[in-house]
């Protein structure tokens, strides 16, 4: 299933999203204008909102509290990145330059606090309190999630169930809060919310162990190694797995490798090496999978439906997708 096919039964609502999405992002000031006109035509392949419609679809059908559940999301989101490109000083994000990189670091922040204020207007001026807590307490968790990762990985020491309570805050949230906020826009209970938490958790978990594997290639035919994340320092997945796996010297050799010589290209191929010779990748993408079959058992509790078969292909796609 390609994004197109995944899209099929939400289309139409995907158009009316673009358009109330774009309504819920302008201002009267002529550089925000400019700034977040710019942020739309960048925009990427919206799994986020896809979530959120399908969610709804599945549970009941989309009402006008899921057009406002999914720009409340992807408002809030495209903040954080926005923040994101300042701490990381990124000058990139999807082949185009950042915000901070055109417009500097204060104008970026400041866009960034403009796009989480229209998203809290926003269910404000719609009464969608519910709403609100869910992606709310998202955000909360993706901040401490990024925050406790600069806390633990200084030390390259981590241990797995810390890796998996940093890629659940950091990434695995917001894709829950997606799938919650469509099931409480169709009117669904607390304990369906709740279950369709959990199936979008899984999914993001699922996600970041993909993000993971793009570093090292694997068997999946990922590609080349890249070891970005071995140059910046990042405790990744199949690196943890291996240096848990290795006797003491090796492990100290390693981890002085990623610390003291990661922007050497040789020294990041034996790092690569090291990993890909120790099972980190074959782990890596083990627990990956358990992931997604955790999600699919939760999918196959509803009835079967277009919305779900998209959601289906939407998990797939996820741990399938070569970039």
């Amino acid at each position: 299933m390609d994004v197109k096919q995944i899209q099929a039964p939400i289309e139409q609502h995907m158009e009316v999203f673009e358009e109330k999405f774009r309504a819920s992002m302008k201002s009267r000031v002529a550089l925000l204008d400019k700034i977040t006109h710019y942020i739309i035509k960048r925009k990427g392949k919206q799994m986020r909102p896809m979530f959120v419609f399908l969610s709804a679809e599945m549970c009941g059908g989309v009402t006008e509290s899921t057009h406002t559940a999914a720009s409340l999301i992807e408002l809030l989101h495209t903040a954080t990145l926005v923040h994101d490109d300042v701490v990381d000083d990124a000058a990139e994000r999807r082949g185009f330059f950042s915000i901070n990189a055109l417009w500097k670091n204060k104008i970026a922040v400041l866009v960034g606090d403009f796009l989480l204020s229209r998203g809290l207007l926003l269910s404000v001026e719609k009464k969608e309190f519910r709403l609100l807590e869910i992606v709310s307490d998202a955000v909360r968790e993706m901040s401490e999630g990024e925050l406790l990762q600069m806390e633990k990985t200084r030390t390259l020491n981590l241990k797995e169930d810390i890796y998996f309570e940093i890629i659940r805050q950091k990434t695995a949230s917001l894709i829950a809060a997606c799938c919650a906020s469509g099931a409480q826009s169709a009117g669904k209970d607390e304990e369906t919310i709740e279950k369709m938490r959990l199936f979008g958790e899984y999914v993001g978990m699922a996600f970041q162990i993909k993000d993971d594997l793009f570093d090292f290639g694997s068997a999946e035919d990922i590609g080349k190694p890249t070891g970005i994340d071995i140059k910046e320092k990042k405790t990744t997945l199949p690196l943890i797995y291996a240096l848990n796996q290795s006797a003491w010297t090796l492990r100290r050799k390693i981890t002085g490798l990623v610390k003291n010589h990661n922007e050497n290209p040789d020294k990041v191929a034996q790092v690569i090496a090291f990993v890909m010779n120790s099972g980190g990748i074959e782990y890596a993408t083990q627990k990956m999978h358990e992931f997604k079959e955790k999600a699919l058992e939760i999918l196959n509790e509803f009835p079967a439906s277009p919305s779900r078969d998209s959601l289906e292909g939407l998990v797939l796609y996820t741990i399938n997708r070569k970039k």
